[in-house]
């Protein structure tokens, strides 16, 4: 059965505790009974709103008892809970800058109710500041490394199914991919070869020594090679969406020169100019597709195949021109005659979709070149110009999880100076303490009367700074000037004072010795 007011009241129970025990067994100066009334109360209410999602307003709440109760914040009645508290707000906090503004309140809080104490601040302040740093600040930054830490774990959960999801989605777009692989190659071999046989068997048809029954069978042929190629077309407009990117093809077991002969071998008049780069696909795969289109659509018309090299901008045909690597490659294939006005790809003899010179522009496009494909003069005219120099940067962005967090940076800055104040605080603390110490028998050895110039060569260098005035069983007479003394150098821990007047006036002779007791005596 679940009850919401259980954890809520054992967590008050437990801060709790430490401010009974001290009340119990005196650990801390006495005080009246309303003290630790009121801390309890005012921990069952830092519960309450710590409960009602209110971390900052609860460690507030926790934060109070010490700074009213104690000169430096420092108690042990309260420190648990300060700790604690801090803690579940760095948990629970959504942004840093409340908790980073009450401490700035706690620290200007305690140090102007130090200054008003009207004794040396140094060590109060430095106690300030320890128990600011170690009961507060240190455990609110844990908090907030647990809280990153569980939020990372769930970042990292949902980065796996995001990635789970998108590796899905890649195998699905490789089936894509293979798919317009397939239909591309279809369409620049397939396609390229029944062009072939379309032309050589109009050549067939057209021969003057041919007989008349075999001129049929050449046109049956032909047409049979033109109805295979729209097939395909048809094919391939349904194997290839209209956004499907190239596929990458591997490249062709032959060159643009090898692709020309063989071309002009089967009847195409087609001339090649220049020196074609011997391995190149995306070159042999706009020649391929330029004469296929000629073949099929511009049967007979003469096609002139370029291409060109650009130094420094300066145009040149064969690859000897230059010892320097070229900037880009033009190609060019002309289809003259007037049988070749007719958009090739699209329109003219032969039905055409224009799927291949849509795939070469895109092709070109996408290496940073550029595509033009239409009528020009007497014929028709497809140019490409490829890069042969990289125009995108290929240096690899850093890695952003090699960068050093903000939080890890801010975190390794506190606590060196965290450890710095520290450290300088406690050689402060036991300097002061260990110098401002009169033994039981050198007090005893000082007799009411004597000169303060005799007595100073006994007494140590140093007084104590913060007088426990207010445990002393008698005020000090009039007209003195009084010194405190520990009369042990044990630190962090309760001990007997002694306090010495001497007179105001000459001789300054030593007219009271007090004896301090230490705190539950």
């Amino acid at each position: 059965m679940n009850r919401p007011g259980i954890a809520p009241l054992g967590m008050w129970a437990g801060l709790s505790v430490p401010v009974l025990a001290c009340t119990w067994l005196r650990l801390e100066e006495p005080a009246p009974l309303w003290r630790p009334a009121a801390g309890l109360a005012a921990l069952a209410v830092a519960t309450a709103l710590h409960r009602r999602r209110r971390p900052v307003a609860a460690f507030a709440l926790a934060a109070a008892p010490g700074l009213a109760f104690a000169p430096a914040l420092f108690t042990l009645s309260y420190g648990a809970a300060l700790a604690v508290l801090a803690h579940l707000m760095g948990l629970r906090a959504l942004t840093t800058r409340p908790a980073l503004l009450t401490f700035a309140a706690l620290a200007a809080a305690g140090t102007a109710k130090i200054a008003a104490r009207q004794v040396d601040p140094t060590a109060e302040w430095l106690v300030l500041m320890a128990t600011l740093l170690f009961g507060a600040v240190f455990p609110w930054l844990a908090g907030r490394h647990r809280r990153q830490s569980r939020e990372l774990a769930a970042a990292g959960w949902a980065r796996a199914e995001q990635l789970e999801r998108e590796h899905r989605i890649v195998a699905d777009r490789a089936r894509l991919r293979e798919r317009a692989r397939i239909a591309q190659d279809m369409h620049d071999s397939l396609g390229h070869e029944l062009s072939l046989i379309a032309l050589r068997a109009g050549a067939l048809q057209v021969a003057k020594d041919l007989p008349g029954p075999h001129r049929e069978a050449a046109a049956e042929l032909r047409a049979a090679a033109s109805d295979a190629t729209d097939r395909l077309h048809g094919i391939i407009g349904l194997l290839r969406e209209e956004d499907d990117e190239p596929a990458p093809l591997a490249p062709p077991g032959e060159t643009v020169a090898e692709l020309v002969e063989r071309a002009a071998a089967s009847g195409l008049p087609v001339q090649l100019h220049g020196t074609p780069p011997p391995e190149d696909r995306t070159a042999y795969r706009v020649v391929q597709e330029a004469l296929t289109n000629a073949a099929k659509h511009a049967p007979g018309a003469a096609v002139t195949v370029e291409t060109t090299r650009a130094h420094n901008g300066r145009s040149s045909r064969d690859s000897q021109d230059s010892q320097d690597s070229p900037d880009s490659l033009t190609i060019t294939v002309t289809t003259a005659g007037p049988a070749s006005r007719a958009r090739q790809g699209s329109t003219g003899t032969g039905t055409g979709t224009g799927t291949g010179l849509q795939a070469l522009r895109t092709r070109v496009t996408d290496l940073g070149g550029t595509f033009e494909a239409g009528p020009h003069a007497e014929g028709f005219r497809v140019r490409a110009t490829l890069p042969t120099i990289p125009t995108r940067s290929t240096a690899v962005p850093p890695d952003p999880r090699t960068r050093t967090p903000g939080t890890a940076r801010a975190f390794v800055a506190a606590a060196v100076a965290g450890t710095v104040l520290t450290a300088g605080a406690f050689t402060w603390y036991a300097y002061r303490t260990t110098h401002a110490v009169l033994t039981p028998r050198a007090y005893a050895t000082l007799p009411l009367g004597t000169p303060e110039a005799d007595a100073e060569q006994t007494l140590p260098a140093l007084t104590i700074s913060d007088p426990p005035v207010d445990r002393a069983p008698a005020p000090p007479p009039p007209g003195t000037d009084c010194r405190y003394y520990r009369a042990s150098g044990e630190l962090f821990v309760s001990v007997d004072h002694f306090r010495l007047c001497f007179a105001a006036k000459a001789p300054h002779a030593l007219i009271d010795k007090t004896l301090i007791p230490r705190t539950g005596q």
